[in-house]
């Protein structure tokens, strides 16, 4: 019995000590030589912090993006998914609560076109970004709510497109708080 306790008490200290302290100093290194230091960027508006580029915020007036639902209301201190699953009913007459206020909301929209990202909570809770099909179904109801034209909102949509990292790796979205800000700068 002490030939197995010892190296597992070993190993399980050698295993505190680097994941806890060597590793992550290496990480927090290397997060360094990133533009903001690991800390993500700061988005700013009239020269005070309104957020940070991996938050995500609540929106809800039909003049601005909605972002992805969030199970822990956009909470940083408490990042998490609802952990209820697909079969949960508790979890489905959520999503259908959320699938009928899109639709109040952005009349003319079909249900089938709705994407998963606008009714469902990501894993974090705080995802900042939306696909831009998840912007696109959103036009229609921005630029009758603050009457521009469609093309006008679908042109900012493109311009706010974040492509993948080099190109290949991850897929194209955008993010929900710059959009919004740049929405409020049309005149």
């Amino acid at each position: 019995m002490k030939q197995h306790i010892l190296p597992a008490i070993k190993l399980t200290i050698l295993s505190l000590v680097f994941f806890s302290g060597i590793y992550s100093l290496f990480i927090l290194g290397i997060a360094q030589f990133a533009p903001s230091h690991g800390e993500g960027d700061r988005i700013l508006f009239n020269g005070k912090t309104i957020g940070y580029s991996l938050e995500g915020q609540s929106f809800t007036k039909d003049n601005y993006f909605w972002s992805r639902p969030s199970a822990v209301g956009y909470n940083a201190a408490g990042s998490g998914g609802s952990n209820k699953g697909p079969s949960n009913p508790d979890y489905l007459n959520d999503v259908k609560s959320k699938i009928d206020n899109f639709l109040v909301h952005n009349p003319g929209v079909q249900k089938n076109q709705i994407p998963a990202e606008m009714v469902t909570a990501s894993g974090s809770g705080l995802d900042p970004d939306i696909s831009p099909s998840g912007a696109y179904i959103q036009v229609a109801r921005i630029a009758r709510s603050r009457n521009l034209s469609e093309e006008k909102i679908k042109s900012l949509v493109d311009q706010n497109i974040v492509p993948p990292l080099f190109g290949l790796f991850g897929t194209e979205k955008v993010n929900v708080l710059n959009l919004n800000l740049a929405l409020d700068q049309i005149k």
